[in-house]
């Protein structure tokens, strides 16, 4: 999913996006005749990395013990890279793989062990409890999942290879700013084999550009400091404009006369205009918020399920540009809080 990446990765949750979600991650692999593994050793591309890095003013120290961590392209990181799976999933199946009982049970426990410091973080960004959950469930398994891979050695494999070698090049100089920092020590930068980095599995772009500390005016640990992680998450949703007090989305009923090409995401409306058509929330009754405008949205076509989604269903697509992905987050957040 390498166009989420200009800003944010996630890798627990990206095995199970369909197809056309990865279209820049199934590109073929080819190794271009000026990229850096072409045109030099790595010890060569490492050592202008550190020049370029001390000429924009980086620690050298800090550099030296970063780049001991990679000696190297690592084969690991290449392997995944270059044998992503291939499969394409329908809405049932995504949605049977990703919203679990165990899933759902995993979060409920590990948010009530949370709920005043999420509360008070949702509060404090006007971002809902369930949406933060719902991330860092998909995202990292609560925590627990977030990678064993030095980032500095992913993105400097990466940038080497040569296939995408600008992108993480970019993301590499990222990383070494943000050591510079001292948010966290080169040993301690772990994440996914593409760089996407601790629990909410930021990029290093996503990181300097979303990435908070909570109270404010400490080091950023999206790592190892919960509340950190939360206020992250809350924050990137935040400056993607969610809208607070508003629901993401809601399961509805659709009537046989309402043709596929009649919806999708791009169709939006006031709801008062979809209950005349007979759309119905699934539950029975009429709309919470009928003055919401929304847009229909059937995954699998005709005959699957249909669900109602709102301008925070597309700020959580912000973060990962896949409806099954915010069908996702919303679905599993809202089980959990």
């Amino acid at each position: 999913m390498l166009r989420r990446r200009t800003l944010v990765c996630g890798t627990m949750s990206s095995l199970l996006v369909p197809a056309f979600a990865r279209s820049a991650a199934s590109a073929k692999h080819v190794k271009k005749a000026n990229s850096p593994a072409a045109t030099g050793s790595y010890a060569a591309f490492l050592a202008g990395v550190r020049r370029e890095a001390i000429q924009q003013g980086l620690s050298a120290s800090m550099l030296d013990e970063a780049l001991a961590l990679t000696t190297q392209p690592n084969a690991k990181v290449l392997k995944a890279d270059r044998h992503q799976p291939e499969f394409t999933l329908t809405w049932a199946q995504y949605k049977d793989r990703v919203i679990t009982d165990k899933k759902i049970s995993d979060g409920q426990n590990a948010v009530a062990q949370r709920t005043a410091l999420l509360n008070q973080i949702s509060q404090a960004y006007g971002v809902d409890c369930g949406a933060i959950a719902g991330i860092w469930g998909l995202e990292s398994a609560y925590g627990t999942r977030m990678g064993t891979y030095h980032v500095v050695d992913s993105l400097a494999t990466l940038a080497f290879d040569g296939r995408r070698s600008s992108f993480f090049r970019a993301e590499l100089f990222k990383a070494l700013h943000i050591l510079n920092n001292g948010d966290i020590t080169p040993s301690g930068m772990l994440g996914s084999y593409a760089g996407a980095m601790g629990q909410p599995q930021f990029m290093p772009s996503a990181y300097e550009r979303y990435a908070a500390s909570f109270p404010a005016g400490g080091r950023r640990d999206i790592w190892n400091n919960e509340a950190d992680v939360f206020a992250s998450i809350a924050n990137y949703l935040a400056k993607c404009h969610w809208q607070a007090g508003e629901p993401w989305g809601e399961q509805v009923q659709v009537p046989d006369t309402l043709d596929q090409s009649q919806i999708g995401r791009a169709a939006v409306h006031p709801v008062s205009y979809w209950a005349g058509l007979g759309v119905r929330p699934l539950l029975g009754g009429g709309f919470s918020r009928p003055g919401l405008e929304g847009a229909v949205i059937r995954p699998d076509g005709a005959g699957g399920e249909a669900y109602m989604v709102y301008h925070n269903f597309n700020v959580i697509r912000r973060y990962n540009p896949s409806d099954f992905y915010a069908l996702g987050v919303g679905l599993l957040g809202s089980a959990i809080v």
